[in-house]
């Protein structure tokens, strides 16, 4: 009888945590739209920046780094 293989160990999941501070408005407003939409606060914002932090794993383009002269008024040519 073959042995079975055992499958390959699944990675573990590394989660960072990222902190910010709401006013108590916001707050107020953040909790009765995810109260309304029957959500939670966590996964209103995750999926709001989901396109951010998905498209980007890697690398990012260079068009989208900022330099110095961002603002060109007065650009030669």
């Amino acid at each position: 009888m073959a042995k079975k293989s055992k499958s390959a160990k699944r990675r573990r999941t590394k989660f960072k945590t990222i902190t910010f501070k709401l006013t108590e408005g916001q707050y107020r407003s953040l909790t009765n739209y995810c109260k309304a939409r029957k959500t939670t606060p966590i996964k209103l914002i995750k999926r709001n920046i989901g396109r951010f932090i998905t498209a980007y794993t890697y690398d990012v383009p260079p068009n989208f780094y900022v330099t110095e002269n961002q603002l060109e008024l007065f650009r030669e040519e």
